[in-house]
C-alpha cells in the first residue's frame, strides 16, 4: 500500500510541475534543463538514442539472468538457483531479451538511420514516435518491477496457459508479464505504423522504392510484420488478463476453455516476431558488407524480393511450433513445407552477401567482422531450423536443448551479431564519436568464441536427452562436461560485453569528433555532419540513382538539392507522451495489485493527457535558413 501511495504522490507531483502549479520560475528552470529536453523530445535522433540505451540496459539485465542460469547448470545436482527462482530467471531472460533488448535496439537503429537514409527531416508522426518509446519504456519497467514487488513471472517466456493461469501460477508474477507486455506492445505497434507512413510518404524526390537502401527496405517489411503480428499477441494477453484478473475462462480447459487457443495466438505473433528482429539485422548486413567491400550490393532486386517473401511466408509457418500438439498429419505437412520454403529467400540473401564480397576490396573493420561472423553462425541456425521443420524429427527434438541451441544461433548469432555490427557502423553518426577499433575487435572475438562455446554443445545436450527449462540434472547422465563447457562460454560473452562498455565509455570521454563519412559510405546519412543537425538536411536532396552518395563520389559531383533554401519547419517538444505512458503504467500497477482506485487514477491521467493533446494548438516552429551557408557534411 505504501508503494501505491508513493506512486500516486509522484504522479500528482509531476502533474503539478507540468501545469506550473508550484512556481512559475521553478517551471521555467526545469524546462531549460537537459533532462527536460530528453524526456520531452520528439526528435527521431534523440528517440533513437533513448531506445538504444534502454535496449542496452535491458540487454545487460537479461545477460545477468542468463549468467545465473548457467551458474546453476554448470555442475550436476547444484542448488544455487532452483525451483521457482530458476523458473523466474528463465522467464524473465527470454522475455527481456526478445521484447526489451532486441526490439528497442532495433527501433533505435530504425529511428537513428531510416529518416536520414531516405532524405527526410523527421518521421511522419514525431509525437507518436515519442509516445511509442515511452510506452515501451514504462511497459518494460513495469515488467521488471516484478522482481521487487511480489515475484517475477515464472511460466516461461511463451507463458503457456497450462502454467500461467491462477491455478498454476497464483502470485502476481504473470500479471506483471501480461500488463507490462501489453503496454510495451502498444508502443511497438504505433512505432511500426509510424515507420510505414514515413517510408511511404517522406522519401526524398527521386527516391523510388527500388532506390531505397536495403536497411530501409528491411525496416519497411519489419514494420508491416509488426502491424499484423502484434494484434494477435495483444488479443492473447487481453484474454489472459481477463482469465487471471476478472475470472473469465478463455483458456481454462476445466471450464470449457482451451490452452491450444493461446498457443495459436501466441505463435501467430511469435514466429513473425523472429523475422521482426532478424530482418533489420539482414539490412545491417547488407549495408555493412556493401560498404566494406566497396561494391554495390549484389542482386539488389532479388534481395528486395527475398525480403518481401520472407515477410509474407513468416505468417505461414507458426504451426511448426505446435507439431506435437496433435493437429494432424495434413496440417503438420503443410506447415513443414512452408517452413522449409522460407529457407529459399534466406539462402538468396546469404549468397548475395557472399557474391558482394567476392572480388571486393574488403576492409576487416569491426562492423565487417561482425557481419562476416554473422553469416556462418546464422546459416548454422538455419540448418537446424530445417531439421526442426520435419515433423517426425521435431517429435524427438521438441522441448530439448537442441531447440535452445537452434534459436540462440538464430537470435544471438543473427540478431545480436547484426545489432553489434550496426552499433559500430552507425555509432559515429548517432553520437559524433568513434568507437575504438582495437577494443571492438577484442569484443568480437571474445563474444563470438564465447557464444559458440556456450551454444554449440547444447545441440548435443539435446540429442543426449536433456530437456529445456530444467534447473538440475544428475551426475550419472553424461551431461556434466558439455554443461560445464556451455557455462564457461558465458564468460567470453560477458567479457566481450564489458569491453563494449569500456569502448562506449572511452568514446564519450574522447574529444575527437567523428568525420561525416568515416567509413567511405554509400547512402545519404553519410552526406551530413556527425552527429546530424536538428533539421538533418538543410535542403532535401534530389535522388537520381541507387547508392546516390557513392555515385556522386565516383563522378566527383555533389548531390543536387531538390528545393531552394527556405525556412525549415520542425515539431515542438511535448511532455504529453511521457505523461500518457505514466498513466498507463499506474493503471497497469493498479490492475496487478487489484487496486481499483489506482487503476482509475492511471486511466484518468492518460485520458486527461489525450484531452489536452486534442486541443493543443502548437504547430511547431521554423529554423531560419540564412545562417546555414552549406551543409557541414562530407564533401564530394
Amino acid at each position: 500500500m505504501a508503494t501505491l501511495l508513493v506512486i500516486i504522490v509522484f504522479a500528482l507531483f509531476l502533474t503539478a510541475i507540468l501545469t506550473g502549479g508550484y512556481n512559475k520560475k521553478f517551471f521555467a528552470r526545469v524546462k531549460d534543463t537537459k533532462v527536460w529536453d530528453w524526456i520531452t523530445t520528439v526528435d527521431h535522433k534523440k528517440i533513437g538514442i533513448l531506445y538504444f540505451i534502454s535496449g542496452i540496459f535491458f540487454f545487460l539485465i537479461g545477460g545477468i539472468e542468463a549468467i545465473f542460469m548457467r551458474l546453476q547448470l554448470a555442475f550436476p545436482d547444484s542448488n544455487l538457483f532452483v525451483g521457482d527462482v530458476f523458473n523466474q530467471l528463465l522467464t524473465m531472460h527470454g522475455t527481456t531479451m526478445i521484447f526489451l533488448a532486441a526490439m528497442p535496439m532495433i527501433f533505435g537503429l530504425m529511428n537513428a538511420v531510416v529518416p536520414l537514409q531516405i532524405g527526410a527531416r523527421d518521421v511522419a508522426f514525431p509525437f507518436v514516435n515519442a509516445l511509442g518509446f515511452w510506452l515501451f519504456f514504462f511497459g518494460g519497467l513495469l515488467l521488471n518491477l516484478s522482481w521487487i514487488f511480489g515475484g517475477a513471472p515464472d511460466a516461461g517466456w511463451t507463458s503457456y496457459t497450462s502454467l500461467a493461469l491462477n491455478n498454476y501460477s497464483p502470485g502476481p508474477g504473470v500479471d506483471y508479464y501480461v500488463l507490462g507486455l501489453q503496454i510495451a506492445g502498444i508502443g511497438t505497434l504505433i512505432g511500426g505504423l509510424n515507420f510505414i507512413a514515413t517510408i511511404i510518404n517522406m522519401r526524398a524526390p527521386g527516391m523510388s522504392f527500388l532506390r531505397l537502401p536495403m536497411f530501409t527496405w528491411t525496416v519497411f517489411v519489419t514494420s508491416a510484420l509488426i502491424l499484423f503480428a502484434f494484434p494477435p499477441l495483444t488479443v492473447a494477453l487481453l484474454l489472459l488478463m481477463f482469465d487471471r484478473i476478472f475470472g473469465a475462462n478463455f483458456f481454462d480447459y476445466a471450464m470449457g476453455g482451451s490452452t491450444v487457443i493461446w498457443e495459436h495466438l501466441f505463435w501467430i505473433f511469435g514466429h513473425p516476431e523472429v523475422y521482426i528482429v532478424i530482418l533489420p539485422a539482414f539490412g545491417v548486413m547488407s549495408e555493412v558488407i556493401s560498404t566494406f567491400s566497396r561494391k554495390r550490393l549484389f542482386g539488389y532486386t532479388s534481395m528486395v524480393f527475398a525480403t518481401v517473401l520472407i515477410g509474407f511466408l513468416g505468417f505461414m509457418v507458426w504451426v511448426h511450433h505446435m507439431f506435437t500438439v496433435g493437429l494432424g498429419p495434413v496440417s503438420n505437412s503443410v506447415f513443414a513445407v512452408a517452413t522449409m520454403a522460407i529457407a529459399v529467400p534466406t539462402g538468396i540473401k546469404v549468397f548475395n552477401w557472399l557474391f558482394t564480397m567476392w572480388g571486393g576490396e574488403i576492409r576487416f573493420t569491426t562492423p565487417m567482422l561482425w557481419a562476416v561472423g554473422f553469416i556462418p553462425t546464422f546459416v548454422m541456425g538455419g540448418m537446424t531450423g530445417v531439421m526442426l521443420a520435419l515433423p517426425p524429427a521435431d517429435y524427438q527434438y521438441q522441448d530439448s536443448y537442441f531447440v535452445v541451441a537452434h534459436f540462440h544461433y538464430v537470435l544471438v548469432g543473427g540478431t545480436v551479431f547484426g545489432l553489434f555490427a550496426g552499433l559500430y557502423y552507425w555509432w559515429p553518426k548517432m553520437f559524433g564519436k568513434m568507437l575504438s577499433e582495437r577494443l571492438g575487435k577484442w569484443h568480437f572475438w571474445l563474444f563470438a568464441i564465447g557464444f559458440h562455446l556456450t551454444f554449440f554443445p547444447q545441440h548435443f545436450l539435446g540429442l543426449f536427452g536433456m530437456p529445456r527449462r530444467v534447473f538440475t540434472y544428475h551426475s550419472n547422465l553424461g551431461l556434466d562436461t558439455l554443461n560445464l563447457l556451455s557455462s564457461i562460454g558465458v564468460i567470453g560473452m560477458a567479457l566481450g560485453t564489458i569491453i563494449l562498455g569500456v569502448a562506449i565509455y572511452r568514446s564519450f570521454l574522447s574529444k575527437e569528433q567523428a568525420p561525416a563519412d568515416p567509413w567511405d559510405g554509400r547512402t545519404l546519412e553519410w552526406t551530413i555532419a556527425s552527429p546530424p543537425p536538428e533539421y538533418n538536411f538543410a535542403q532535401t536532396p534530389l535522388i537520381r540513382s541507387y547508392d546516390a552518395f557513392w555515385v556522386a563520389k565516383e563522378q566527383k559531383t555533389q548531390i543536387e538539392p531538390a528545393e531552394p533554401l527556405a525556412p525549415i519547419h520542425m515539431p515542438s517538444s511535448s511532455y504529453l507522451p511521457i505523461m500518457m505512458s505514466l498513466g498507463l503504467f499506474i493503471a497497469g500497477f493498479g490492475f496487478i495489485t487489484r487496486g481499483i482506485e489506482v487503476s482509475i487514477l492511471g486511466v484518468a491521467i492518460t485520458l486527461l493527457m489525450m484531452f489536452l493533446r486534442s486541443f493543443e494548438q502548437d504547430h511547431g516552429y521554423h529554423i531560419d535558413p540564412r545562417p546555414i551557408r552549406e551543409e557541414k557534411g562530407a564533401k564530394v
